[in-house]
């Protein structure tokens, strides 16, 4: 066995694995900052393994076999991870965006096989700035932070109140 042989991935390409797992970095390097869930290890598990269920389903394209149909299977089989994350706790769900994330993360894990690497880390860079940005619009002005969102902000600090105050 030669050097070549050794490291083939084939019939994957080591630039796609590669940009899967950038992408995931990308998202998961700012959900870990900020000590959400869903972190470096979870995204970049999530787009590799979304890119290697598409290329693997296009690659056995024929008359009988409809790749369209693994997308419609991933959609739903990561939205039951999604569902794993969100917690209901006294009359409000967490981990909402958490869930939106990983269904983001496993589009973008699409997007590898079918648009191409750039375009994947392209939309892995606006998912963070979404993530982000809205929290320095909340931040900013009030007016983001009306409704539930007001409510919510009370009950993270009245969590981080009490924790406080058990250490």
């Amino acid at each position: 066995m030669n050097f070549e042989e050794f490291f083939s991935i084939a019939p994957f390409i080591w630039s796609e694995v590669g940009a899967a797992i950038v992408c995931g970095v990308i998202v998961g390097l700012e959900r870990q900052l900020r000590g959400k869930p869903v972190g470096i290890r979870t995204s970049s598990l999530i787009v590799l393994g979304t890119h290697l269920f598409i290329a693997a389903s296009i690659l056995l394209t024929n008359g009988v076999t409809d790749p369209s149909r693994i997308i419609g299977q991933i959609v739903t089989g990561v939205g039951f991870l999604g569902a794993g994350v969100m917690l209901a706790k006294d009359g409000m769900v967490l981990g909402v965006t958490s869930a939106a994330t990983i269904w983001s993360l496993a589009a973008v894990g699409v997007c590898i096989s079918v648009a191409g690497e750039l375009v994947a880390i392209k939309l892995s860079v606006l998912i963070v700035l979404i993530l982000y940005g809205v929290d320095v619009l909340e931040d900013y002005s009030a007016l983001f932070t009306r409704g539930v969102h007001a409510r919510f902000a009370g009950w993270r600090e009245k969590t981080r109140f009490s924790s406080r105050n058990q250490d």
